[in-house]
């Protein structure tokens, strides 16, 4: 997977970088396993703005797809590979031996043909979702469960990886994206593998129109507004506003933002970077 630079014929086109699509083999998505998407426009149900920036975009239809992995010793084949609008991730179309069929986040290097499986005694191969007691230490893994039976959580975006690190007793240690090493149940099932499309981060829109079409409307600096509208605002020229914090007061750039007596504080061993 790699990113193109297109030749600057307009404005917009000269700093783009476009992803390459030569890893995807269809272009519609199975009917049975979409929905319709309804747009809010950063509305609430009585017509009121409660999320700024949002609005306009393409249409989008939702992609079902499966992070529970729970047809165990199924034999299931990847149909296709395919874009999904509403992730960052290439999704896999997967056909059971019994007819059922299904969407999987697609890792890297899974190839159209391929057959996968999930369940306990399954191979630690790509694409293939066992629980992390049979997982080999130093595996690469992606679509992490933190509760049983209750679906991946983890490491589900374009590019992202863990590591299991160690095994001890009903715990498994990984090390995640963020660096953070945390312990989760050795029954909680991952998915062999990196998740695809690590390009993605590599992607430059060009032109503010191509954020339009995701349906995100122009973002003003705090800065740049009066008093009245941002805590950072006014001033005479470019005086900033005193330490960098949200419209509501709420101060960025450093604060810690998680609960100090969360339920899961006890899991992380190290915090992230």
């Amino acid at each position: 997977m790699a990113v193109k630079k297109l030749r600057p014929t307009t404005p917009g086109q000269r700093y783009r970088t476009a992803p390459v699509f030569d890893n995807i083999t269809k272009g519609t998505p199975e009917k049975s396993l979409t929905k319709s998407s309804k747009r809010t426009g950063g509305r609430n149900n009585s017509g009121r703005m409660t999320i700024r920036n949002v609005g306009g975009g393409h249409k989008q239809k939702y992609r079902i797809v499966d992070f529970k992995r729970n047809k165990h010793n199924v034999p299931a084949t990847v149909k296709s590979i395919e874009y999904d609008p509403k992730r960052t991730a290439r999704i896999a179309l997967l056909y059971y031996a019994d007819g059922e069929k299904s969407y999987i986040l697609a890792p890297d290097n899974l190839a159209v043909d391929s057959v996968i499986l999930s369940g306990k005694g399954v191979a630690p191969e790509v694409g293939n979702c066992l629980p992390l007691a049979e997982i080999p230490l130093g595996t690469i893994i992606h679509n992490i469960e933190l509760k049983p039976g209750k679906g991946g959580a983890m490491a589900r975006s374009a590019g992202t990886y863990a590591q299991l690190v160690a095994k001890e007793g009903k715990y498994a240690t990984l090390k995640l994206p963020s660096g953070e090493m945390r312990l989760v149940l050795a029954v909680c099932t991952a998915t062999i593998g990196s998740v695809s499309n690590s390009d993605h981060m590599n992607v430059r829109l060009g032109k503010a129109g191509r954020n339009r079409w995701m349906g995100r409307r122009p973002r003003v600096r705090g800065v740049a507004m009066n008093p009245v509208d941002h805590p950072m605002g006014g001033g005479e020229g470019k005086s900033s506003g005193g330490h960098p914090r949200s419209r509501t007061g709420l101060y960025s750039k450093g604060k810690k933002t998680r609960a100090p007596k969360k339920y899961s504080n006890k899991m992380i061993i190290s915090k992230r970077k």
